[in-house]
């Protein structure tokens, strides 16, 4: 995400290192670049108007009288100007007697009913909430089914809609349910149109009013760009919405929806989703989406996934193991389903500062694929050739190529690798159980990109 606007403003940057100093027609000839970069990122010209006029007012002046690093001073201030333009983190309002309602609405094809799926799994499995998901769209073929199916997937409990009943009368007997069931949350899918008009903002608007939710969220498709900005007004002025969902924002190498959301339309920004899988949905705060843009990386949400994914308790156990007997295909293999549990990994390469450009072009399905072939490998070997690297002569690197499905030349290739990674490893050792909070055998293996296996 967000290719296109990071590849022109680091190449702004990589010229200003050049400088001895910032002068003023440095900001100009800076800005002006900037400007482009961001109007061809789609984003709206009022807001790349007053982004530009601020990120002036804050580099000339005092700045330009000190001797400073004139990227780093012009970075800086892009950076706090786009934290501003982002708006701040507004988390769910939950705090409520149960059960907490929340409205799903959006346009056909905005990826809506998958959020919700998506966001019960976040509700249930981050917060510790007990949901009920509720199919209201009535109107949409296979809707109600396609909800139904991400609950059983989940393991969430879901309304039992019936085709051709009134959607308000859906929405109170699930809260209803709700309430004898225990269940603190309810999620409510509703019907799209694939435009805005008088019939769906009626019936939305009659929903409301009988349930009264306590979070109406919008879903928008991030890659239709200043269209989603446009569907967002038009849906809070009749609904008044509490914040957005930014869909397949994984898919837009712009940018421009996020860029000018909050500033069209002063609403939060609450989630936005990365790819198709269920886990695929991040809390939105925009300091890390800042750090992306800018090809900084994001280390604080990567920290967050391996710690959600790994227990403290067995990283004692690597370093110990790592000091004994050093870091055999086992223990690799181990981290192969740590990261997969993750997400993708060209979405944690993203997040690593300096890697995000070696996902440039690549199609995440290839890198799964890639992923798919290691552990192919991995596991055409004997447990004793798992536990003992050392034993994998020539002959026996030929048979692990025949069952991986691999060439020789692909298996010695990544056995180099595993090699530099052993010499990692035997370094990270040293610097206690924090360095292998899910992220242990991580950072050589990225090291090459997706193509060094």
């Amino acid at each position: 995400m967000f290719d296109a606007l990071t590849s022109k403003l680091q190449t702004t940057f990589d010229r200003l290192r050049s400088r001895g100093r910032l002068t003023e027609s440095d900001v100009d000839e800076a800005l002006k670049e900037i400007r482009t970069a961001l109007l061809e990122a789609d984003v709206n010209f009022r807001v790349v108007k007053e982004f530009c006029d601020n990120v002036r007012k804050k580099c000339v002046g005092t700045a330009l009288s000190k001797s400073l690093d004139p990227s780093r001073v012009i970075i800086g201030q892009v950076y706090e100007e786009i934290v501003r333009v982002l708006g701040t983190h507004e988390p769910l309002s939950l705090r409520h007697a149960p059960p907490v309602i929340i409205m799903l609405v959006g346009l056909q094809g905005s990826g809506k009913t998958t959020s919700c799926g998506k966001l019960a799994r976040h509700l249930r499995d981050d917060l510790r909430r007990r949901v009920l998901l509720v199919p209201a769209d009535v109107y949409r073929p296979a809707a109600i089914e396609q909800l139904k199916t991400l609950g059983r997937t989940l393991g969430i409990e879901t309304f039992d809609t019936q085709n051709g009943a009134d959607p308000v009368d859906i929405a109170k007997q699930a809260i209803e349910q709700a309430k004898r069931s225990a269940l603190d949350t309810v999620i409510l899918d509703t019907a799209g149109r694939l435009q805005i008009d008088e019939e769906l903002m009626d019936e939305l608007v009659e929903i409301i009013e009988s349930v009264e939710p306590h979070e109406v969220l919008l879903a928008l498709d991030a890659m239709t760009g200043q269209q989603a900005v446009e569907v967002a007004k038009g849906f809070d002025e009749r609904l008044d919405i509490d914040g957005v969902i930014l869909t397949k924002l994984d898919g837009d190498a712009r940018g421009g929806a996020a860029l000018s959301m909050r500033a069209s339309i002063e609403k939060p920004i609450k989630f936005v989703g990365l790819g198709e899988k269920l886990d695929a949905l991040d809390v939105f705060y925009p300091e890390r989406m800042a750090s992306r843009i800018l090809g900084m990386g994001d280390m604080a949400t990567l920290i967050e996934k391996a710690t959600k994914q790994v227990d403290l308790e067995e990283a004692k156990k690597l370093e110990k193991k790592l000091k004994k007997t050093g870091f055999n295909f086992e223990d690799f293999h181990s981290q192969l389903q740590t990261i997969k549990k993750m997400g993708s990994i060209t979405s944690l390469m993203e997040m690593v500062p300096g890697l995000g450009g070696l996902t440039k072009g690549l199609d995440e399905s290839v890198t799964d694929k890639q992923f798919a072939r290691v552990e192919a490998i991995i596991l055409s070997m004997t447990r004793e050739e798992r536990l003992n690297p050392e034993l994998l002569n020539g002959s026996r690197r030929k048979r692990i190529a025949l069952g991986s499905g691999n060439s020789v030349e692909e298996v010695n290739r990544f056995l180099k690798q595993f090699d530099e990674m052993q010499k990692v490893m035997k370094k990270f050792s040293k610097l206690g159980p924090n360095a292998f909070r899910g992220i242990g055998g991580l950072g050589p293996m990225l090291k090459g990109g997706p193509r060094a296996f």
